[in-house]
Formats: C-alpha cells, structure tokens, sequence
C-alpha cells in the first residue's frame, strides 16, 4: 500500500479533481484489492490492476449526486493549486508546469487519464491497457488523439507553452 497509495491518490485527484474525493477513492480502492486478492493475476504487474480499480471507483464517484454536491462546495472555497510540484522546480519551469497542468485539465476526462497515466506516472502503453482494460493499439490511437486535443488547447489557449517547448517536452 506504501508503494501506490500517492500513484492512486493522484490519479483520483486527477479523476475526481477534490482531495476529499480522491482519499476516498484511494482508501476504497485498497480495500477492493485486498478483498479480491485471491482472484488477482500473480503473472501481471499490480500498479495497472490497482489504477484500474480506482479509476472504476471514480467513474462511479463522479456519477454519483454527491459529486455534484462537492463540485458546489469547491465553488465556495479558495481555489488551490492541483498538484504539487517538486522543490527544485521553481520560477518560470514551475509556471509553465502550471500552464501545462491547466492545459491537460481543460480536455476531456478520458483525454486526462490516458495522458496522466503515461506522462505523470509514466505507465507503459501494456500497463495502460491493462488499467483501462483495452488492448495496447486503442491505447496508442486514445493516446495520440488526446495529445492531439492537446496540441491544439495550447495552440488555443496557452500560446506561451508552444514557445517553451523547444524539445524538452512530446507535446
């Protein structure tokens, strides 16, 4: 649990985009595994299996009335910042990882995950298709689609991220 518990909390937050939804999910999503365990495939990594739980667990959440209640909260509460940058990112590095966290937050739910599950918690295209349950060429085709819905939210709305990307980033 030690080992995924912050891979899980963030990929809930992502899901979910409230901390109080996402420590629920995360909890509830160690539970589920522990009770299922017997029917777990010793032969395949675990981190895909448990990213698939959650990410079940938050479609639900997100379906569920009480989503829409915390959404309203979130309206009335200061905004803070939605992920955590490490230390030594600092001044401009840690504005355009703002920008470009904005950025992947303005796409689609299913645009964000696919995207969050390579690049944040750098999945391979086999442990992706084994969290979201496909087979690794949809996973390639969401993959490339997303990045370019991407493209053009940064063409769009975040011009200065298309002039900072001079090779350090795939987008």
């Amino acid at each position: 649990m030690r080992a995924y518990q912050t891979p899980v909390f963030r990929l809930a937050y992502l899901l979910l985009g409230g901390a109080d939804e996402a420590e629920d999910v995360t909890q509830e999503t160690f539970i589920r595994a522990y009770r299922s365990l017997e029917r777990f495939d010793t032969t395949r990594p675990l981190r895909p299996w448990l990213f698939k739980i959650a990410s079940n667990l938050a479609s639900n959440q997100r379906r569920s009335i009480g989503r829409q209640l915390a959404a309203l909260r979130r309206l009335f509460q200061p905004e803070r910042s939605s992920i955590e940058f490490p230390v030594e990112v600092q001044g401009e590095q840690r504005q355009q990882a703002e920008e470009l966290w904005r950025a992947v937050r303005a796409l689609r739910v299913a645009d964000q995950q696919i995207i969050y599950l390579r690049y944040f918690l750098g999945l391979s295209v086999e442990e992706i298709a084994d969290a979201m349950g496909l087979i690794q060429g949809t996973v390639k085709s969401r993959l490339h689609r997303a990045l370019e819905r991407l493209r053009n939210v940064i063409d769009k709305d975040f011009p200065a991220l298309r002039d900072w990307n001079d090779g350090r980033t795939n987008v």
